[in-house]
């Protein structure tokens, strides 16, 4: 295989597995590992630590031969490496650690030196602003991120908070924020004390540094900080411990002026299982959302995936896509690289038939992009009248009935903010959403007749068919 059909495998193995096991595993033990050679029968994987290959091959060789399998369609020996030269070598797994687990010397050792293992920013190389796509869904969110990238700490955006489903694009702007900062003429003067670090890193280091005794010097570490962002900060709920010391380090940073970035899948005030405070001051700065793609801008992606793999896209191909994977990126780049890794193994030129055929099985039902707009035309028809009346100011108990739904529904069916839709409802504040939403939410219980006609929506909106 040459280097772009050994890629393309290897990009196709890491998603294969991403969605069969957690979002924590993955990033634990998937994420660091790096293809080091490909032949038609052996593969063999780099690890960072030589601890990884026993766990592997215990815990997840199966998976690892059975997606490959799936990808090459036939069986071939997979094998770990560790060198302690890697090229691309990641960070060490954040795991508990068991007794005389070489990762805890490791981490003492750093920790006492504050040097090289938390400095490990395992930063994607390709996760930049240039290669971020803009489009309605994101284009806040990103100016803001550019914003904070270009003056941290000095903008009203402090903390900084990104919120949206799986697969938008957050991880992808976090780090851009990073990349941006780390090659500015601050950071060229040594003001570059960066950490970017998933929940689960913090968490993990947290209990590391709690059991060799090092707490303090875990907590001086991240208040050194001139820039730290946390992804998935809802990983968070339920760990009280790891709660009171996030706590007390975002209050260091946020008095000296050092600019906080975090992202979660939700608006900070739906978080469950953490702290009243910490949401609260996660509400200090500038929350945003970032939607799903629209169409223009699912092509756009698909093209630049393209354009940046060294493939020339035919609009067809982009558009039938773009037309059927319409709410995760991830999905939308893993369709486009299981697509040309068909074309490359089997020697054949990309087109519309081959799409249609490699990509049917997984798009045959397409995802159904839920908007604000889709819900107020439903909600109109189903009570036969006109959506301007839904928007207007009338406050006629039959459209005030259906505007309350309405509302409900966008807050149960999209990822909007709770401005975002009173914008789309006459421009109504926040405190008239919320009443909306609460008197829907009471009349769902107190009345059958009523909740069975909004559960009928709901299904109607997930499917047209319904």
């Amino acid at each position: 295989m040459d280097l772009f059909e050994k890629n393309i495998f290897w990009d196709r193995l890491l998603k294969g597995i991403e969605e069969r096991v957690n979002v924590q595993s993955f990033t634990t033990w998937f994420k660091p590992l790096v293809l080091k050679e490909l032949t038609k029968d052996t593969l063999v994987i780099s690890v960072p630590q030589p601890y990884f290959s026993s766990w592997l091959e215990e815990h997840y060789l199966p998976l690892i031969t059975s997606v490959s399998r799936s990808i090459l369609g036939y069986d071939i020996a997979i094998l770990f490496s560790f060198s302690d030269s890697l090229e691309d070598k990641e960070s060490p797994p954040q795991t508990f650690p068991e007794e005389n687990n070489p990762r805890e010397a490791t981490y003492r050792s750093a920790l006492k030196n504050d040097t090289a293992f938390l400095d490990q920013l395992n930063l994607n190389s390709r996760f930049t602003f240039d290669t971020f796509v803009v489009g309605h869904s994101n284009q806040f969110a990103y100016a803001a991120a550019k914003a904070v990238a270009e003056a941290p700490g000095n903008t009203a955006f402090n903390p900084l908070v990104m919120y949206g489903g799986v697969g938008l694009g957050k991880t992808h702007i976090l780090q851009a924020i990073a990349h941006h900062y780390l090659n500015s003429v601050k950071a060229q003067k040594g003001m570059n004390r960066v950490i970017y670090v998933s929940s689960e890193k913090f968490t993990m280091d947290f209990i590391l540094s709690i059991q060799n005794k090092l707490a303090s010097q875990y907590s001086k570490y991240y208040r050194t900080a001139n820039l730290l962002l946390i992804d998935d900060i809802q990983f968070f709920n339920n760990k009280e411990r790891t709660q009171e010391e996030f706590f007390h380090i975002f209050n260091d940073l946020h008095q000296k002026g050092k600019q906080i970035v975090l992202t979660m899948d939700c608006p900070p005030a739906q978080l469950k299982g953490l702290a009243d405070r910490l949401i609260n001051r996660f509400q200090w700065g500038l929350v945003t959302d970032i939607q799903p793609p629209d169409f223009e801008t699912r092509i756009a992606i698909l093209q630049k995936k393209a354009l940046n793999d060294g493939v020339n896209l035919d609009p067809s191909i982009a558009e039938y896509i773009a037309e059927h994977i319409t709410s995760n990126i991830r999905e939308l780049e893993g369709s486009l690289i299981r697509l040309l890794a068909y074309s490359s193994l089997h020697g054949q030129d990309l087109s519309l038939d081959m799409a249609v055929t490699i990509l049917g099985d997984t798009i045959r039902k397409p995802s159904k992009l839920i908007t604000i707009e889709y819900i107020q035309k439903m909600v109109s028809e189903h009570f036969s009248i006109s959506p301007n009346m839904i928007i207007g100011e009338s406050r006629h108990k039959e459209i005030a009935a259906a505007r309350h739904i309405a509302i409900y529904l966008c807050k149960q069916l999209t990822s909007s903010s709770l401005k975002t839709i009173g914008l789309h409802f006459g421009g109504r504040d926040h405190s008239t959403v919320i009443h909306s939403i609460s008197f829907t939410k009471n009349k769902i219980v107190s009345d059958p007749a009523f909740s069975k006609q909004v559960h009928t929506l709901i299904e109607k909106a997930k499917n047209p068919d319904y």
